[in-house]
């Protein structure tokens, strides 16, 4: 199953208001460890699917979300329940890590 796309139109509905936990993984197309991670945003969203929600968010083509969550430094992925970001992971980091963070949404 492909990541949901978030952008800066959907993401207050998508994303806030959401009635599961929701990962977004900031991200841009030149970005070396973004790649990296890819595949593994990919297989959680297949795994999680019906049970968190998981979504990229191009910060080259939607600045506003980026900027309103002090997005400096990508991949920075944001692990959110309720409308409220309860953790966050900056860089690339192995599957198991996310997995964690999933399971402590859940």
């Amino acid at each position: 199953m492909k990541p949901f796309t978030f952008t800066d139109s959907n993401f207050d509905v998508e994303a806030l208001q959401s009635n599961i936990p929701v990962i977004v993984d900031f991200w841009a197309a030149w970005c070396g460890p973004c790649r990296m991670i890819a595949p593994i945003i990919e297989e959680l969203a297949g795994e999680y699917e019906g049970k968190v929600k998981v979504g990229k968010l191009d910060v080259d083509e939607h600045q506003q979300i980026a900027v309103r969550y002090g997005v400096r430094s990508i991949p920075t992925v944001l692990f959110i329940k309720d409308g409220q970001v309860k953790d966050q992971i900056i860089g690339a980091v192995q599957k198991s890590v996310f997995i964690d963070k999933i399971n402590k949404l859940l």
